[in-house]
C-alpha cells in the first residue's frame, strides 16, 4: 500500500466568523478607577498610610541634620576682627563679595584696541596697561608703527595681532576701541575705497564682535562729521554741513555711517555702545608729513623749511593734546552715557596764529608759504564740550603752548636723532 505525502500549507480552513470575533475593551472612562478606590475600602486604607508616613517624618529627627550644639562642619575662614568672610560659589567658580574691602584691586579687563599702533591708539594702550588691564590690538600697519608699542613687546599683558578689521576676528573681550581708521587727509585720500570700507564693513565686523561676546563697544569719531559747519561753536545735536561726494568724504560719509552703525546696533541688538567726536589732536607719535597742520607745521619747522599755510590762514581749529584725548575716552568707555560726545580743546587758533605758535617753539625766522586751500577745507572748527563736561566731568588740561614742546622733542629725535648721537659720538 503506497503511502502519500500531502502537503497542506496552502490549504484554507473554513473560519467561523462568530468565534473569531473577540469582545471589544470598553473605553476609558473617569468611573472605573473611583469604583476601584471605593470597591472593598481601598482609598481608607491609602488615607491611613499617608497619615503614617507624615507622622513618622515630623517627629522623628533626620540622622543627617547635625545636632544644633555641634558646629557647622565646613568652616571657610576664622572669625577675625576686619575680616571679610565670604563662601565661593562653585557654580560660577567666583567669590561673591556683599562688599570690597579697602586697597582691593580691580579685576583686570580684557580690552581689544583697533588701531593700537597709530598715534593715539598707541599712547590709549599705555594707560590701559598702566591700569592693569590686558590689550589686545588690531592693527594693518598702513599708518601705524610697530616702534609705538615696541616698550610693551614681552609683557605677558599685551598682544599684538596683525589684521585688516575689514576682515572678521573672533576674540574673547570685555570691551573695543575701535579707532582703526587712516585719519589724515594724506593717507584716508589716498585709497578712498579702502577708507570708507573700514569706516563701514571694519565698524560692522567690531560691533558684530561685541554683540556675539556681549564687550562694551566705543567708537572713535570725528569733528568731519560736521563738515563745513554753519554753527560755531559745534554741539553734538548739530547735524552737519557735508558734501556727500566730495574728495573728503570717503572720511566724513564713512564715519557718519559709523555712527549709525553703532547706533542701530545699540537700538537694535542691545549692544552697548559708546560714541566720541575727536577734534583736531597733536603730541609725540604723530606720523611725519601726514598732512595734519600741526605735524606739517613741526616737520617743516625743524627741517628749515617754509611754513605751508593753505588759502589766507583765517582757518580756525582747536587743538588739543593727546594725553587730555585718551583721559575722555577712557571716561568715556567706564560711564554710562552713550554719546555722542565732543572731545577736544575749545580754545580756537587760526592757521597763522597756529604758525606764529610753532616759529616761537622751534625757530623764529622760519617763513611762512602761502599755498591754494584744498577742496572742502572747513572754515571753522571748535567743540562745544558742555556735555562732555557734565556728563564726564572731563575737560581739557594741556595747553598749546604746554604740550608743543613735547610733541617737537619727539619729532626732533626721529628726524635728527641718529644723526645727532652719530656728531656725539664723534666728538668725544
Amino acid at each position: 500500500m503506497g503511502s502519500e505525502l500531502i502537503f497542506r500549507g496552502h490549504e484554507t480552513q473554513p473560519i467561523n466568523d462568530e468565534d473569531s470575533l473577540k469582545p471589544n475593551k470598553p473605553g476609558f472612562t473617569l468611573t472605573r478607577p473611583i469604583h476601584y478606590l471605593l470597591h472593598e475600602q481601598r482609598l481608607l486604607f491609602v488615607l491611613i498610610g499617608i497619615a503614617i508616613a507624615t507622622i513618622f517624618f515630623v517627629l522623628v529627627p533626620s540622622r543627617s541634620t547635625p545636632p544644633p550644639s555641634e558646629p557647622f562642619p565646613i568652616t571657610y575662614f576664622k572669625h577675625e576682627p576686619n575680616q571679610w568672610a565670604y563662601k565661593s560659589n562653585p557654580l560660577i567658580g567666583v567669590h561673591s563679595i556683599g562688599k570690597v574691602p579697602l586697597g582691593l584691586k580691580r579685576k583686570g579687563l580684557r580690552i581689544v584696541v583697533t588701531g593700537g599702533a597709530g598715534f593715539v591708539g598707541s599712547h590709549l594702550v599705555d594707560r590701559l596697561i598702566e591700569r592693569g588691564d590686558s590689550v589686545m590690538v588690531i592693527d594693518n600697519f598702513f599708518t601705524g608703527r610697530k616702534e609705538n608699542l615696541i616698550h610693551h613687546f614681552g609683557n605677558p599683558r599685551f598682544e599684538l595681532i596683525r589684521h585688516d578689521v575689514v576682515e572678521p576676528i573672533l576674540l574673547e573681550v570685555d570691551q573695543i576701541y575701535h579707532l582703526a581708521c587712516p585719519a589724515s587727509p594724506v593717507h584716508y585720500k589716498f585709497n578712498p575705497v579702502k577708507t570708507i570700507k573700514t569706516n563701514v564693513v571694519g565698524t560692522l565686523n567690531m560691533l558684530g564682535l561685541a554683540k556675539r561676546v556681549g564687550a562694551r563697544f566705543l567708537l572713535t569719531s570725528t569733528s568731519e562729521v560736521y563738515g563745513d559747519p554753519l554753527e560755531h561753536p559745534q554741539k553734538e545735536t548739530y547735524w552737519g554741513n557735508v558734501n556727500p561726494i566730495g574728495v573728503r568724504s570717503c572720511y566724513d560719509e564713512g564715519k557718519r555711517t559709523a555712527e549709525t552703525l553703532t547706533m542701530d546696533y545699540h537700538r537694535g541688538a542691545g549692544v552697548q555702545v559708546r560714541i566720541a567726536r575727536i577734534f583736531n589732536t597733536y603730541g609725540p607719535r604723530m606720523c611725519l608729513d601726514d598732512g595734519r597742520v600741526v605735524s606739517n607745521f613741526v616737520a617743516q619747522a625743524l627741517r628749515k623749511e617754509p611754513l605751508t599755510v593753505y588759502g589766507d590762514g583765517k582757518q580756525t581749529r582747536s587743538f588739543q593734546y593727546v594725553s587730555d584725548l585718551v583721559e575722555g575716552l577712557m571716561r568715556l568707555m567706564e560711564g554710562e552715557h552713550v554719546g555722542p560726545f565732543n572731545l577736544g580743546n575749545p580754545g580756537e587758533f587760526t592757521m597763522l596764529e597756529l604758525a606764529k605758535v610753532v616759529q616761537e617753539t622751534i625757530d623764529q625766522d622760519a617763513k611762512i608759504e602761502y599755498r591754494p586751500n584744498t577742496e572742502d577745507d572747513p572754515h571753522m572748527r571748535k567743540p562745544d564740550i558742555t556735555k562732555a563736561k557734565e556728563q564726564l566731568g572731563w575737560e581739557p588740561k594741556v595747553d598749546l603752548r604746554k604740550g608743543l614742546p613735547l610733541m617737537v622733542s619727539d619729532f626732533r629725535q626721529r628726524i635728527f636723532g641718529d644723526h645727532k648721537q652719530d656728531a656725539t659720538t664723534t666728538s668725544a
